[in-house]
């Protein structure tokens, strides 16, 4: 019931009438990945193992040499460097313009599964 009142009410919004107007085409996702993408995401999988493992480390050096200051500073500079290599990877991947098509197609469903308006 909720899901209905929900579609029904997106489906009176300007932007949701012209998407359903266009439907989301997904063949971009059965393209073969380039060399890019394929970077982008060894990029991406790098800065998980950068990220918390290399914080963790440093606190433990940190003790290891009583100096809290490496912890202190460290930690927040191997962070940032872990997002700055993680956006850069969905970027060479093309994950915002992925993630816009998915989300297009999503609400299309959405739409035509639980609007009372038949779309085809």
């Amino acid at each position: 019931m909720l899901r209905r009142k929900i579609a029904d009410y997106l489906i009176r919004k300007k932007s949701i009438i012209r998407l359903m107007e266009n439907p989301v085409d997904l063949k971009e996702f059965r393209e073969r990945p380039t060399r890019r993408m394929i970077f982008g995401w060894i990029l991406m999988a790098f800065s998980y193992v950068i990220g918390w493992p290399a914080i963790a480390g440093l606190g433990v050096i940190a003790l290891w040499y009583k100096e809290p200051l490496i912890a202190v500073i460290g930690g927040p500079v191997m962070y940032v460097i872990s997002c700055l290599v993680f956006i850069l990877g969905a970027w060479l991947a093309r994950a915002p313009q992925h993630l816009g098509t998915l989300i297009k197609f999503a609400t299309q469903s959405f739409i035509r599964k639980y609007s009372t308006k038949n779309f085809s």
